[in-house]
């Protein structure tokens, strides 16, 4: 996990080739177990689930915790709760990136003001475990890494995943029907340093052509990127799992759903 590192300007910045697979607008993010001040007090801003990660991003321009990156790979005891008597939230905790801005881990708190969190909760476990696939279990978070070069507004497939879904799965879009604004998704040159649900064969740092302009860089910058609309990679089974895999829900290992 890395602190305020996923923010520019007045949004959002991801990484080349990650896409976002939900958005909700209106959650209440509390953080404790931890004395980095930038924790302190309840959050309210824009979460983002991505092929790689979740995002939080503050709606407060002031706050000193303006976004907050939670890969799948440093997410641990993460549960969906649905209590009787108050709001359904998802809770676990998130180990540190080396140069993450913070030391240790810090356990979190989400609460989906709008309602969504069950099956905002549900998609993020569904991911992680097929992210999961892709890395050694318990491997460390790898170190943070400042963007490399300019970052420029995304292309709309960075956060319009493609309907078909992910190896068989597709997302609840009906649940999240509100889209991030495209003047606030912003993307760099790096490519993520973890695996993501798609893998890891994303576009080399610096890999974007054109860059002399934004708009003619992402524009054709991105024409193999895994799971854009029409760009699945050699053996992507369509809306069949993989060999092996029944197509239901499997948690990371220690990750639940609770009811």
């Amino acid at each position: 996990m890395s602190l305020n590192t996923a923010h520019a300007d007045h949004g959002v910045l991801i990484h080349a080739g990650e896409c976002i697979i939900l958005f909700s607008d209106n959650v209440l993010v509390e953080f404790y177990g931890n004395d980095t001040p930038e924790f302190k007090g309840s959050k309210n801003g824009r979460m983002y689930l991505t092929t790689h990660r979740m995002i939080y991003n503050s709606k407060n321009t002031s706050d000193n915790l303006r976004s907050f990156s939670f890969p799948f790979i440093a997410l641990q005891d993460v549960t969906v709760e649905q209590p009787m008597f108050s709001a359904n939230s998802i809770k676990g905790k998130v180990r540190a990136q080396p140069n993450g801005n913070f030391i240790g881990e810090v356990k979190f708190k989400l609460t989906f003001k709008s309602g969504g969190a069950i099956e905002f909760g549900q998609a993020m476990l569904k991911a992680a475990h097929l992210a999961s696939r892709h890395m050694s279990a318990d491997a460390p978070p790898p170190p943070y890494m400042p963007p490399s070069g300019p970052w420029y507004a995304a292309p709309p497939p960075a956060y319009a995943p493609p309907p078909q879904g992910y190896y068989g799965w597709v997302p609840p879009y009906a649940a999240f029907p509100d889209q991030p604004s495209p003047n606030s998704v912003f993307v760099s040159n790096s490519p993520p340093p973890y695996p993501g649900v798609m893998g890891v064969a994303y576009p080399p740092a610096g890999g974007i052509s054109g860059a002399t302009s934004p708009t003619g860089a992402l524009a054709h910058g991105y024409p193999n990127a895994p799971g854009y609309p029409g760009n699945n990679p050699p053996g992507y089974p369509g809306n069949m799992p993989p060999p092996g895999y029944p197509g239901g829900f499997a948690p990371t290992s220690g990750m639940s759903s609770s009811g």
